[in-house]
C-alpha cells in the first residue's frame, strides 16, 4: 500500500488526470440530476383541434379560441349553430378528467388533465394550468391504478401503465397524443414520473366525464 501511495505522490500529473476522470463526470451527473429542481420549463400549446383548423369566414383565431373554451367548459350549453359554424373538428369530447395532486410533501403538482376524443384524429391527453416541481427525466404515464401513491402502486403486478411521452415542461398547457393501440377506457390516472429514480412527482386520478 505504501508503495502505491509513494508512486501517486511521485506522479502528480497522472494523479490529476485520474482525479479529473473521476470528478468531472460525477459533477456532470450531479448537475443533470439536481439542476432541474431549480429550472422551470414553460410550455403553452394550443388546444389540438385549433392547431390546424380552418377558420370560418370572418372569424379570427382569438374568437375561435374563445368559442372553444366555452365549448370545453359547458359543451351542452353551446348553441348548435355556433358549433356548426366552428366545424365538427372544433367540438371534441372530453371523455376523462382529473386534477393533479402532490406526489408527496416535496414533489408537488397542480392543474387539470383531460383525455379528449378528437374523432378521426384519435385521443389526446391535455394539461391545463399545469405546474409541477421539475426533476430529471420526467415522463407522462397512464396507469390502470385509480390513485397511485408511489412506485409500488405503479409497478404492482395487477397494474398496467403506458408511457405516452417525456414531459415537455413542468409549467403550462400541453398536449400528449395517445397511441392508437391504447384503450383509454382501461386507464384511471395520469402520473408524472421520474424515470431514473422511479419517483411519483404528481398524480391526476381520472373520472369519466
Amino acid at each position: 500500500m505504501q508503495k502505491i501511495v509513494d508512486w501517486i505522490k511521485g506522479h502528480k500529473a497522472v494523479s490529476a488526470v485520474i482525479a479529473a476522470v473521476i470528478v468531472v463526470p460525477g459533477l456532470g451527473l450531479a448537475w443533470w440530476l439536481g439542476s432541474p429542481l431549480f429550472i422551470d420549463v414553460t410550455v403553452d400549446e394550443e388546444f389540438p383541434a385549433l392547431e390546424n383548423a380552418v377558420m370560418p369566414s370572418g372569424m379570427a383565431m382569438v374568437d375561435a379560441q374563445a368559442t372553444m373554451e366555452v365549448a370545453m367548459d359547458s359543451p351542452r350549453q353551446v348553441e348548435e349553430e355556433m358549433m356548426e359554424a366552428m366545424g365538427a373538428m372544433l367540438a371534441p369530447d372530453a371523455v376523462k378528467v382529473g386534477m393533479f395532486r402532490d406526489g408527496d410533501s416535496f414533489h408537488k403538482g397542480s392543474g387539470s388533465a383531460t383525455i379528449w376524443d378528437l374523432g378521426t384524429d384519435g385521443f389526446v391527453l391535455r394539461f391545463e394550468d399545469f405546474n409541477v416541481i421539475n426533476g430529471p427525466d420526467l415522463r407522462v404515464l397512464l396507469t390502470t391504478h385509480p390513485d397511485p401513491m408511489g412506485r409500488g402502486d405503479v409497478h404492482a403486478d395487477d397494474v398496467t401503465y403506458v408511457e405516452i411521452g417525456k414531459l415537455k415542461g413542468n409549467i403550462g398547457n400541453q398536449n400528449y397524443p395517445i397511441p392508437n393501440d391504447v384503450n383509454v377506457d382501461d386507464y384511471r390516472s395520469v402520473v408524472i414520473y421520474c424515470k431514473p429514480f422511479q419517483v411519483v412527482f404528481s398524480v391526476a386520478p381520472l373520472s369519466v366525464n
